[in-house]
C-alpha cells in the first residue's frame, strides 16, 4: 500500500493476526490502507501460509523472508530501508516479535521499530487475564490453547524464541517497542509482561492501554470510537518513529 508517490518513504512490514490458522490480506486490508494513508508510510502485508496444514516455523519463515526481501529490494518499493517498522495484531504480533528477534539474532534486517498489538507471546493459560477474561469478551481461553495446539508441535517449539518472543535471550539487543493493549483481553497479562521484560532490559518501550476493549477493538472503529482512536495513535506514533 503506498499513501503517494513520493520515493524513499518508510515501511511498516504487516502480519495479520487469526491465531495462525485464519486471517489473511483481505481480512486486514482496511487496516492497513488506514495505517499507510494516515501515518504516510508504505505498508506490505504479509500472506503467510497457514496451519496447521503449514505449523511453525512456516508462518514466521514467510514473515522473515518477506521483510528481509522488502528491505533488500527497497528501490522496488520506493522505501527507506532504514525506517523499517515491524508490526502485527494478535497472532500477528508474535510473528513482528519474533521477525524482531531473528533479525536482531542475524543482523539484519535493520528494524526501527516493533508495533505489536494485544500480541500472543507465550502459551501460558494461567494468566490473570485469561483467568479473568476467558469467556465473554469475544476471544476465549478455550480458542487460544487451539490455536497454540494447531501452530506448534510440543516442547521443542515451546522453547524457540521465534514461536513463543517470552524465551528470547537477545532482549536487551531489540529495536524499540509500541505495544497496543485492550483491558478486556485474555492476551493482556502477556503483553504486559513482555513489554515489562523489555524495559527490563533497556529496550525503549510504550504501551497504550485501551480501556473497555476487547480484543480485535481496532478492527471495528464502526463499533467503537476507540478503535478508530487506536488507528489514529498508532499513525501518529509512527509518525514519531520515522522522525526519530
Amino acid at each position: 500500500y503506498w499513501p503517494n508517490d513520493e520515493a524513499n518513504l518508510p515501511v511498516v512490514i504487516y502480519y495479520h493476526g487469526g491465531g495462525w490458522v485464519l486471517g489473511n490480506l483481505d481480512t486486514h486490508d482496511t487496516l492497513c490502507r488506514k495505517v499507510a494513508s494516515k501515518a504516510g508510510c508504505v505498508v506490505v502485508a504479509v500472506d503467510y501460509r497457514l496451519a496447521p496444514d503449514a505449523k511453525f516455523p512456516a508462518a514466521f519463515d514467510d514473515s522473515f523472508a518477506a521483510t528481509a526481501y522488502v528491505s533488500e529490494h527497497a528501490d522496488e518499493f520506493g522505501i527507506d530501508p532504514t525506517r523499517l517498522v515491524v508490526a502485527g495484531d494478535s497472532a500477528g504480533g508474535n510473528l513482528a516479535a519474533a521477525v524482531a528477534i531473528r533479525a536482531t539474532d542475524v543482523g539484519s534486517p535493520v528494524i526501527r521499530s516493533q508495533v505489536l498489538i494485544y500480541p500472543v507471546v507465550e502459551p501460558n493459560f494461567d494468566t490473570e487475564s485469561y483467568l479473568a477474561h476467558a469467556e465473554g469478551f469475544g476471544l476465549t481461553r478455550k480458542t487460544m490453547m487451539w490455536f497454540w495446539d494447531q501452530y506448534i508441535e510440543g516442547a521443542a517449539d515451546s522453547s524457540n524464541p521465534y514461536a513463543v518472543p517470552s524465551q528470547a535471550t537477545n532482549l536487551a539487543a531489540l529495536p524499540p517497542a509500541h505495544f497496543v493493549l485492550a483491558e478486556h483481553d485474555v492476551l493482556l497479562s502477556e503483553g504486559e509482561s513482555y513489554a515489562a521484560s523489555l524495559q527490563a532490559a533497556g529496550v525503549p518501550t510504550t504501551i497504550r492501554h485501551y480501556e473497555g476493549m476487547i480484543h480485535g477493538f481496532i478492527h471495528y472503529s464502526g463499533t467503537f470510537d476507540v478503535g478508530r482512536q487506536a488507528v489514529s495513535d498508532l499513525a501518529e506514533h509512527l509518525k514519531q518513529v520515522f522522525e526519530s
